[in-house]
């Protein structure tokens, strides 16, 4: 009798020693799918054309980006505040655009077009009319040019930091002939720094053997990054603090390292090309070392776009044939934005151009039903999001499966445009080939 209880207690030990494993997993999944993030989706819409891209935003919730007029004739940057997108403006061209994030001071930084025709036939900001594009800032339902005084024509802002700091490049007078027409002259790199309600210029240093360049962004404690190289070839990721500037190296390709953005820990994150050139992923540098972040499953190329000082990052990954979908990268695990949404969204997100401190993330998106590209704003919602169900399974699988749904010809072709554009700004060769 004794030794049959012992049987049996060891039988009930065993049992239970092997089912605790699997009782501890299943209640760790579960922890998991309570505590996994969800995004409510809105739809920002556009400035009466069929495109927009919102393409940065700030602590209080302003959203930049821009935004295609009603017949797409014409594009503008836009703020969307409290529920309204309005219409930036430009410099008296019929085009502007604004391509980071506003500053808690509400101070939004972009390029537009005036009415002035290049001299010298450059078509800086892309649009294909020829006309001189200049840098402004926008405060206060004020937009004001920034000076270019190095002897070009152009020039082109990007990031502004809460310290009103403004980066970007300006033409000099160098006629280049390796620069590809319609660029003529060479372009530097800059700070636009505010002094007693003007801007003072500072000139940033190229690495060795470059000869022009641009600065991306700026953060709070005034590191900036952005590239140099020569007018055609040979693009490196750079950054510049305390008067020096050095090179943060590549993933092993030769064009296209191209750093988009900084936190205030100094972590940066961009795209860089592989080995051959043919394809480029998203990296992450920190502590000296560039670190490849990867692409969502069956994917080909990415790039990261934004990241937070508590290192969550956002970008866009690229499959074979050139469809985007937007990424949240968080805790070292890429998932595409699109299966964190509510199930049945309208909106198919294609890219992930920044995200703020609380999680927030804007992008461009396609309306499914229309076939038009909208600016969206995606925030994070604990439990319940838009359709009311608690754990509302997502848009697609936990392991980041895209939708299925090749995007039209005509939308790709609109953000080829768009992606173009922004590459445009350095004056170099860089979009990403899809």
């Amino acid at each position: 009798m004794k030794s049959r209880t012992w049987m049996w207690m060891i039988a009930v030990y065993l049992f239970a020693t092997l089912a605790m494993p699997v009782w501890t997993a299943a209640q760790e999944q579960q922890q998991q799918n309570k505590n996994r993030l969800r995004y409510v989706v809105t739809d920002l819409g556009t400035l009466g054309g069929t495109f927009a891209a919102a393409e940065g935003l700030n602590n209080r919730g302003w959203v930049e980006g821009l935004s295609t007029l009603a017949g797409d004739q014409s594009q503008h940057a836009f703020v969307w505040r409290n529920g309204v997108m309005s219409d930036l403006g430009t410099l008296g061209g019929p085009n502007s655009n604004a391509y980071y994030s506003p500053n808690e001071r509400g101070e939004i930084t972009g390029n537009a077009e005036t009415l002035t025709l290049d001299p010298l036939g450059e078509d800086t900001c892309g649009y294909g009319d020829h006309l001189v594009c200049l840098p402004f800032v926008w405060q206060a339902g004020v937009m004001t040019p920034l000076p270019t005084t190095l002897g070009g024509n152009n020039g082109y802002a990007h990031g502004i930091n809460n310290r009103g700091q403004i980066v970007g490049s300006a033409e000099n007078a160098t006629h280049d002939p390796t620069c590809t027409p319609p660029q003529v002259l060479d372009f530097v790199p800059l700070i636009w720094e505010p002094k007693q309600g003007q801007f003072k210029i500072t000139q940033l240093l190229l690495l060795s053997g470059d000869t022009v360049g641009d600065a991306l962004w700026i953060n709070d404690n005034g590191q900036a990054v952005g590239i140099t190289g020569s007018c055609t070839t040979n693009v490196h990721a750079a950054l510049w603090q305390d008067g020096t500037v050095s090179d943060l190296g590549n993933l092993g390709g030769t064009m296209n390292n191209i750093p988009f953005a900084i936190n205030n820990h100094g972590e940066v994150v961009g795209s860089s090309d592989l080995p051959g050139d043919a394809n480029f992923h998203a990296f992450l540098w920190q502590h000296g070392v560039m670190s490849d972040l990867g692409t969502l499953p069956g994917d080909v190329s990415s790039v990261a776009y934004g990241i937070t000082n508590e290192g969550q990052t956002v970008g866009t990954s690229y499959d074979v044939s050139g469809n985007p979908r937007a990424f949240l990268l968080q805790r070292g695990v890429m998932t595409d934005l699109n299966t964190l949404i509510p199930s049945g969204s309208p909106l198919l997100l294609l890219d992930g151009n920044a995200i703020n401190s609380g999680g927030e993330i804007v992008g461009d998106a396609l309306q499914v039903s229309s076939g038009e590209v909208h600016a969206y704003l995606a925030s994070p919602c604990s439990g319940r999001c838009e359709d009311g169900a608690e754990g509302t399974p997502a848009a697609g699988s936990a392991t980041g499966e895209r939708p299925k749904i090749t995007l039209p010809e005509n939308v790709r072709n609109l953000l080829r445009q768009q992606q173009a554009r922004r590459y445009h700004i350095a004056g170099l060769p860089g979009a990403p080939r899809d």
